[in-house]
């Protein structure tokens, strides 16, 4: 448990006005994974936060996935076909017994966007995923590190042409601007230090490498310090800045707070206290979790899902991965829906919340829960059993599958209909996954 959390962040501890219910449960699932089956759910109502959280944070190791994901994730590289590392990383999400690592690692690529577009090297791009999953948790200093230095981002940024004379300003400008410090945070004369710093920063051999001839070593002013600063140096100096613990607790609350749920004094309480832990990512995430901000009824379904969650959680909670869809279908539906995996539009990666809607992307949403529902995402659309996974009872399908995926009935929009009692679970899903309501996460 963590001992040391801010004020803003004091411990959630249930009450009348925020029962520890059905509906919280699916809320720390969907916010914290990519939701969970009915039994998943059940065990966790009774056991309580503590433990269910417990479990998000600290998931079993399981050497048999790993090897499996390995191998599909070096067939999908060794064929050349992107398309293939999408549906690896998509099983990774669909199949992964930590669910809490995967909507990390999805956090952190659109933090460090890169693309595939300009990198042309899916071997690299597995690896930078393969990074993203590994510190995922870790301080964000060691995050930031290992993927500055690697060659997809490198090549991203085109730091091989930054050199002593020839300064190149786009790592140095990103750096700041959107890993660490911020917009407004630096002046131009930052990025063009910072910009020289960073000179000598190259690929040799498939692997970063510093090349002390191509570094300007000269005497350098960055954020109002003057020292002869190196590409590490630069780093130590952005990490320690106070403004960079806020752009980390802004990434950490864009993910598990809705709109409008905090306040900016509560993120600066966060920032500070990522500040004092070293900006350790797990204890910003165990913070918040366990706090009773997270969930506070004003947090409860109150962000749009982006397409990755909206097309995974629904085949984990109604267990649809026993019979494994093809991951390939999963990722196209995944970028018509608005997000193309390894392709993010720019360097800022993909404008989040209600962005992720509109007239084309909600198309694309409905004819996903039209697909899902007609078997189309599986070799053989007959042997998959769309009711296993629903919660038990008598009552509507649709207000069973609500409980599931929301963790509340369903809207009277899909109930009032004479045919409601009477749809069939392809129906149903298709109906459900339809409505404005599944948007919500």
């Amino acid at each position: 448990m963590n001992d040391s959390a801010p004020s803003d962040w004091r411990l959630y501890e249930p009450s009348d006005s925020a029962p520890w219910d059905l509906q919280r449960v699916v809320h720390l699932h969907r916010r914290a994974g990519f939701g969970a089956d009915w039994e998943t759910l059940q065990r966790d109502l009774g056991e309580g936060p503590e433990a269910a959280i417990d479990r998000l944070l600290k998931p079993q190791v399981d050497e048999g996935f790993e090897r499996l994901a390995a191998t599909i994730g070096d067939a999908a590289t060794a064929s050349g076909n992107p398309n293939r590392l999408k549906a690896w990383w998509v099983f990774r999400m669909l199949k992964s017994p930590d669910p809490l690592g995967e909507r990390l690692t999805l956090l952190w690529h659109n933090h460090f966007a890169t693309s595939n577009r300009k990198v042309d090297n899916l071997v690299w791009m597995r690896e930078q995923n393969d990074l993203l999953r590994r510190y995922s948790r870790a301080p964000f200093g060691d995050l930031l590190r290992a993927v500055v230095k690697h060659p997809a981002m490198l090549t991203w940024l085109d730091a091989d042409s930054n050199r002593k004379g020839r300064p190149n300003e786009n790592l140095g400008r990103e750096l700041m601007e959107l890993f660490t410090l911020g917009a407004g945070a630096y002046t131009e004369a930052d990025v063009r230090a910072a910009a020289r710093a960073l000179t000598g920063w190259t690929i040799t051999r498939q692997a970063f490498a510093c090349r002390e001839s191509r570094h300007d070593d000269s005497e350098l002013t960055i954020l109002g310090q003057t020292s002869p600063l190196d590409g590490d140096g630069l780093l130590d100096l952005l990490l320690a800045r106070p403004e960079t613990a806020r752009r980390v607790a802004r990434r950490l609350c864009g993910l598990l707070m809705g709109e409008g749920a905090i306040d900016q004094e509560a993120i600066d309480s966060l920032a500070a206290g990522l500040q004092q832990n070293d900006l350790d990512i797990e204890w910003g995430v165990e913070t918040i979790l366990r706090s009773d901000a997270f969930f506070r009824k004003e947090n409860l379904r109150t962000r749009v899902t982006s397409p990755a969650q909206h097309a995974v959680e629904t085949l984990r909670s109604l267990r649809l991965c026993d019979s494994p869809p093809s991951t390939l279908l999963v990722a196209e539906w995944i970028t018509r829906m608005g997000q193309d995996l390894f392709y993010p539009p720019n360097v800022g990666g993909w404008n989040e919340g209600r962005s992720w809607l509109s007239t084309r992307t909600l198309v694309a949403r409905a004819n996903y829960a039209n697909a899902l529902a007609e078997g189309v995402l599986w070799r053989s659309p007959a042997e998959v059993d769309l009711s296993a996974g629903l919660p038990p009872g008598e009552g509507p399908i649709v207000d069973r599958l609500a409980l599931l995926l929301w963790g509340i009935g369903a809207p009277a929009v899909a109930t009032d209909s004479k045919e409601a009692g009477e749809l069939s679970p392809a129906a149903a899903i298709a109906l459900v996954l339809s409505l404005s309501d599944s948007t919500l996460g």
